[in-house]
């Protein structure tokens, strides 16, 4: 897996010529960083007696958190896989008529699957931001800055991610499925937002 690489390593990988990793990957590579930083608020506030009310609904916030995380991690080189076949398409011939009709069949069927996987990332995602506002709101108040931190990471990597949607959706000749995943992204973005603001104001209100 790519994110089982150091993150010298990655991030290498990441600056240089090859085509994946790319800004999918790296999407989902800074969710799960948002997810680490709420499993780390969660830690700060298992164990404390100031918390023994909440104790269990941490617990269980942790536990989702390191699900999401894991799959955010699978995620990335999901999307690697996804441009794999989208990357070969661009180079096949279309020199015959017979050869572009199956190059534009072949080109539309891997545009929606390099679609797909940033999708699920920004789904994934979200899940991480719903969680950390139970953090926010219920977690030690010693961490809260990084739970201001972790929310604005899921909210990079989710309006990322909705970057290699849209860049593929685009070119796809079947316009009703593209504009229903558009339709799909633009959801998710704009309750990611209103989400992300709620928790990065209530974090702020309470530093400040």
């Amino acid at each position: 897996m790519m994110l089982e690489k150091k993150t010298t390593e990655f991030l290498e990988v990441l600056s240089s010529k090859e085509p994946v990793p790319g800004g999918g990957g790296a999407s989902a590579a800074v969710g799960a960083f948002g997810s680490a930083l709420g499993m780390m608020v969660a830690n700060l506030t298992v164990g404390k007696k100031k918390y023994a009310e909440v104790e269990d609904e941490i617990i269980e916030v942790r536990e989702k958190l390191s699900d999401l995380q894991k799959e955010l991690v699978e995620l990335a080189d999901a999307d690697a896989r996804a441009f794999e076949p989208l990357s070969r398409a661009y180079g096949l011939p279309k020199e015959t008529e017979e050869q572009r009709l199956e190059k534009e069949k072949v080109m539309e069927q891997a545009l929606y699957e390099a679609s797909v996987v940033p999708l699920q990332i920004m789904e994934t995602v979200l899940k991480t931001e719903q969680l950390l506002e139970v953090l926010g709101e219920k977690g030690s108040r010693i961490a809260l800055s990084d739970v201001g931190v972790g929310i604005l990471f899921a909210r990079a990597a989710l309006e990322g991610a909705s970057l290699n949607v849209f860049i593929n959706t685009r070119l796809m000749k079947n316009r009703e499925r593209a504009e229903e995943m558009n339709a799909r992204a633009d959801a998710l973005i704009e309750e990611s937002r209103t989400v992300s603001d709620r928790i990065y104001n209530g974090v702020l209100e309470h530093i400040r």
